[in-house]
């Protein structure tokens, strides 16, 4: 191991240790990912000793310009060094109270710190000590579990999940991420300790949750989640989704399936997170709108603009950002249906406007939602599905190089009205610009102020409004 450990870093923090009388060890996830080949600028070190006195020594030696980060509370300091990010703690064996995941720590040696690891690839260990130097150390065969690719606790899985509740979610994450299987025993320990996830904060829940929605597939840890119970404590909504109901023996799709295999889709087309999110929530709302009508089948009806009205709860109740991620999210579930009702229909000027409208800079990612929703095994729709939306995307260029449409607003403000007829904010104002974005968005006149200024004063006459001001250079108003 030791050509893993080039980086000069490793000799300093070897002197050091050795001035110190101590022994350290690079621990973790920088052993495993060396292991996988992956390259990681996170490094954690545990030392025999003082983890806080190791740290502020070699930032000694690397320069008065290095600070450290103290967190006495934890025991651990941290040196951001070039790249790299390296973290110091003493070696320290730990026992938990069954109401918190928040661990008693004393002292203790290497071995038992590499117990109180989550899982076997986590807890190996390379020697740093100058006479053990790159020395691999693996008590539970984490090498073995790395070429298995097995999830593995070094514990009776029912002690490590029961203790610290959230490394259920890890092992989920992590076979959602490497593509590892979990052994059956830890599994089985998680269906057990699933009630446990309650003391974990939904913020910490949330954070592991994204990461596996951030993986590659995705599906794979929404699958184990709902498997072991977790999803239904931690996203019930989503659990809705799950089986198909059958009247007269006509049943519907699948959701909760279906679901999984669009969130699977966007993957392959992008790494936006909130786009990801779009693609879980997109049909949340069909088990609330589902409706059997007799002689058609099962219906939807409604299912975008009440799926919009749930992302609000949902991301709240999920501890995710109340912000213009948010407000994405729910954009892109109320329009995943426009794109494809276009793409069955003959595509008009005045519906890719709206569209465009109403998207704004967002039309691209729905556009790769709506394509990744498209999930039928059906050979022949795929293609027509593809050859429309192929349609769709040119309509949506062409028309957008036109008109101007995207990011569009009215040449004519709420504001100019109420100046060029004398009124106080009111229902005619609202009339008039609406009968103007309507016109432009109709293609009846084109995006421009005369032909929207024409339409004012004649939308204002059949109001009962005469101009109290008049146009003059550039726009501007004069008094009559």
């Amino acid at each position: 191991m030791k050509k893993h450990l080039s980086h000069p870093i490793f000799k300093i923090i070897a002197e050091q240790s050795a001035d110190l009388n101590a022994q350290a060890f690079v621990v973790g996830g920088y052993v495993r990912d060396i292991l996988l080949k992956r390259e990681s600028k996170d490094i954690d070190v545990v030392v025999t000793g003082s983890g806080i006195e190791l740290a502020t020594n070699v930032a000694a030696q690397l320069g008065s310009h290095i600070p450290v980060s103290y967190f006495k509370n934890f025991g651990t300091a941290m040196i951001k060094y070039d790249d790299l990010e390296i973290e110091f703690v003493g070696a320290r064996k730990e026992s938990y109270r069954s109401d918190s995941r928040k661990p008693i720590v004393e002292s203790g040696s290497l071995e038992d710190d590499q117990k109180r690891r989550d899982f076997t690839i986590n807890a190996m260990a390379i020697h740093l000590t100058e006479s053990n130097f790159g020395e691999l150390v693996d008590p539970f065969n984490g090498v073995q579990d790395l070429h298995d690719r097995l999830i593995r606790t070094p514990l009776d899985p029912e002690i490590t999940f029961s203790d610290d509740p959230l490394r259920m979610m890890r092992a989920i994450r992590f076979a959602s991420q490497l593509h590892f299987t979990i052994h059956p025993q830890a599994l089985l320990a998680i269906k057990k300790n699933k009630d446990r996830i309650k003391i974990v904060s939904m913020e910490r829940i949330t954070d592991e949750l994204n990461k596996i929605i951030s993986s590659t597939k995705p599906s794979v840890g929404f699958n184990l989640l709902f498997d072991t119970g977790l999803l239904e404590i931690i996203f019930p909504q989503f659990c809705l989704l799950h089986g198909v109901e059958y009247v007269n023996g006509k049943g519907h799709k699948d959701n909760f399936h279906h679901t999984l295999q669009v969130l699977d889709n966007v993957c392959r087309a992008s790494d936006d997170l909130w786009l990801r999110w779009a693609a879980i929530l997109h049909d949340i709302a069909k088990p609330a709108t589902k409706r059997y009508e007799p002689g058609h089948g099962w219906t939807f009806h409604g299912h975008e603009d009440k799926g919009a009205r749930m992302v609000k709860h949902i991301f709240r109740q999920l501890k995710l950002p109340m912000n213009e991620k948010m407000k994405f999210v729910e954009k892109l579930v109320q329009l995943h249906l426009r794109p494809i009702v276009l793409a069955q229909e003959v595509v008009t000027d005045s519906a890719v406007r709206r569209l465009l409208f109403d998207a704004g800079n967002d039309v691209d990612a729905l556009m790769v939602l709506c394509h990744a929703d498209v999930t039928t095994k059906n050979e022949y729709k795929i293609k027509k599905y593809k050859e429309n939306f192929e349609v769709v995307a040119e309509k949506l260029k062409e028309v957008e190089e036109k008109d101007r449409i995207r990011n569009w607003q009215p040449p004519i403000t709420g504001e100019y009205v109420m100046q060029v007829f004398g009124l106080p904010p009111g229902r005619a104002v609202g009339e008039i610009k609406n009968a103007i974005r309507e016109a432009i968005l109709d293609g009846k006149i084109s995006n421009n102020f005369d032909e929207a200024y024409q339409l004012m004063l004649t939308k204002g006459k059949e109001l009962g409004l005469e101009p109290k001001n008049k146009i003059a250079n550039g726009g501007e108003l004069k008094n009559e």
